[in-house]
């Protein structure tokens, strides 16, 4: 059974795990889940992967344990290192020795060695590593810090750690937030699980209507960007913002809506970042649950240590206590965006494209923030201004989609290279002429990308003054139905789909 959402086995897969969930007593559905997860593990590739998420729960369970069980702080600390450093460091091992070796081979290559230096090692990685990872980590670091109750049922944690839709793709889960309602019982409800399956229908909209035609223009153009310089590479650019927003964040509408079926609310991931001011909002609404355990579990404990503490002090006594504190503060924000990057992918060009770019554009932003508000009172412009604010919009999506040439080329030296050609061959004819029907999608392939982005835009803008499923919900029978059965039949007829047909893996399926 192939691990996509979109394909018509899992869709059968899921199917008969929600039957089945509400025909069971309400108090093993818990069991039932678990059950479901292990089965989806085992069906979705090499059975035996599945020793990793029961090793991670054991490592958990473990610890917990030892830290439940003492008030002995020295070996409460004991078990947290311990299972930070096998968790991460099987992380690190299994996805990001590559990242070494690709640097090492670099480095050699640039010293005049000849070919690979070391080719590394081929590992079998399972489904949602990064995910279910993340999970346990900030569960284990939240029960030592006292703010999340242990878990002592090793089944429990289990079914935390490998819960079959969030493991694949997200969203990264807090045990203190999140986790006791996977273990209550869940009547039957009519609106939840019609809520749940009318998200899943957005989700399956975004990603095979949308998402499945953007990828024929990007992968035209970036698996052939010398023979299409300029405009082309910008278009592109584009396309690909959409496909990955479409493709991850319809993921997350069928995760969410799957989980509402069950009866189980997970935390959002997106929140129409595309409307962004700046890149420090964007990550606010862009893969939120990253952002927040990054800043929880990475950026304010680095703050806290000693060595920090005492590099602070050293600024401020050098350069006032605002400066010293933000020179602070900006080194740990690229150690952050540094983490972030890398949990990405082991290439330098997540580093940078998700990574220190984002960290410069912030800085920068910071750092001349009080130089533009200058200008804009000599100016006399309102700074709360709908045209400022939409000159903002763009200038955020713009430097987003630079970060974007990094995350979709084959490299970063390819990325260079392409940001290069962007903007050295002036052609905006190609606009007008025709040859963009040429990039993958035909005239009529076009107007249908086109209308369903306006779809899109419409509902984003409509999420800005609250759900829209409750106000839907609202309306008489007869308009609910037209609505949620003309999207259904739009992503039927115009989607990429069938039981033949496997929709493009899930960009972040690797993470």
């Amino acid at each position: 059974m192939p691990a996509t959402f979109t394909s018509f086995y899992f869709l059968c897969f899921y199917a008969c795990i929600l039957l089945i969930y509400y025909l069971i007593p309400a108090k093993t559905q818990w069991f039932f889940l678990l059950s479901a997860s292990i089965g989806y593990y085992m069906l979705t590739g090499n059975g035996i992967l599945i020793l990793y998420p029961i090793a991670a729960s054991a490592i958990a369970y473990g610890a917990i344990r030892i830290m439940a069980g003492t008030q002995d702080g020295k070996r409460r600390k004991r078990a947290l290192c311990v299972s930070l450093v096998l968790l991460i460091g099987t992380l690190v091992v299994l996805k990001y020795i590559n990242f070494g070796v690709h640097t090492v081979n670099g480095i050699a290559s640039l010293c005049g060695a000849q070919g690979a230096v070391w080719k590394g090692f081929q590992f079998l990685v399972p489904l949602g590593i990064s995910f279910y990872t993340f999970s346990i980590l900030g569960y284990i670091v939240d029960v030592y810090n006292q703010i999340a109750a242990p878990q002592m049922n090793f089944l429990k944690l289990s079914l935390y750690g490998m819960y079959f839709p969030s493991v694949l793709s997200g969203p990264i889960l807090r045990y203190r937030e999140d986790g006791e309602q996977f273990f209550r019982p869940h009547p039957f409800d009519y609106r939840q699980v019609t809520f749940g399956l009318q998200r899943m229908v957005w989700g399956f909209f975004k990603i095979l209507v949308i998402s499945e035609r953007m990828n024929l223009v990007v992968n035209t153009v970036y698996d052939n960007y010398t023979q299409y310089p300029g405009s082309y590479i910008w278009i592109a650019t584009v396309c690909y913002a959409f496909q990955l927003y479409t493709n991850f964040s319809g993921s997350m509408d069928i995760v969410l809506g799957m989980s509402q079926t069950f009866g189980i609310h997970l935390p959002e991931n997106f929140e129409t970042p595309f409307f962004s001011r700046n890149i420090s909002e964007y990550w606010r609404r862009w893969h939120i649950t990253l952002g927040v355990w990054m800043k929880e579990y990475v950026f304010y404990p680095l703050l806290r240590t000693d060595a920090f503490q005492k590099l602070g002090k050293k600024l401020r006594g050098r350069f006032g206590k605002k400066k010293g504190k933000q020179l602070t503060t900006f080194l740990a924000m690229f150690l952050l965006w540094f983490a972030v990057g890398v949990w990405h992918g082991g290439d330098w060009k997540f580093v940078i494209g998700s990574g220190l770019l984002h960290w410069f554009y912030i800085v920068s932003g910071e750092l001349a923030d009080p130089f533009f508000k200058k200008m804009m009172e000599r100016l006399s412009i309102d700074p709360k201004s709908r045209w400022l604010d939409a000159f903002r919009i763009l200038r955020t999506f713009f430097l987003a989609n630079i970060g974007f040439v990094f995350f979709r080329a084959s490299s970063a030296p390819d990325a260079f290279r392409m940001l290069k050609a962007g903007v050295s061959v002036w052609n905006p004819e190609v606009l007008f002429n025709g040859s963009l029907f040429t990039l993958g999608l035909d005239v009529i392939e076009a107007v249908i990308a086109i209308v369903s982005l306006l779809i899109l835009l419409t509902v984003s803008l409509l999420q800005q003054k609250g759900a829209v499923r409750e106000r839907i919900e609202k309306k008489k029978l007869p308009i609910r139905f037209m609505i949620w059965y003309a999207l259904l039949f739009y992503t039927i007829l115009l989607g990429y789909y069938g039981p033949g047909y496997s929709a493009a893996e899930f960009i972040y399926q690797g993470f």
